[in-house]
């Protein structure tokens, strides 16, 4: 059980790591993605451009709110 809880605890640094907010945005942005590729909205050209640029904005936004404290 030690080794499942050590392993747990090293994704959940990994993926989490010091600020959740950067992480969440990650999550929502990519699912954001999917979800308007998935649905045929757009091409998948450029839904991996819009996701791209989606990733960028939220990880500027979640940035200038820990800057702003």
């Amino acid at each position: 059980m030690r080794y499942v809880k050590g392993f747990g605890r090293f994704w959940y640094d990994f993926i989490i790591g010091d600020d959740w907010k950067i992480a969440a945005a990650v999550v929502l942005s990519l699912a954001v993605t999917l979800g308007v590729t998935l649905s045929g909205l757009v091409t998948l050209g450029v839904g991996t451009v819009v996701g791209g640029v989606l990733l960028l904005v939220s990880f500027m936004v979640s940035l200038v709110v820990d800057v702003r404290r």
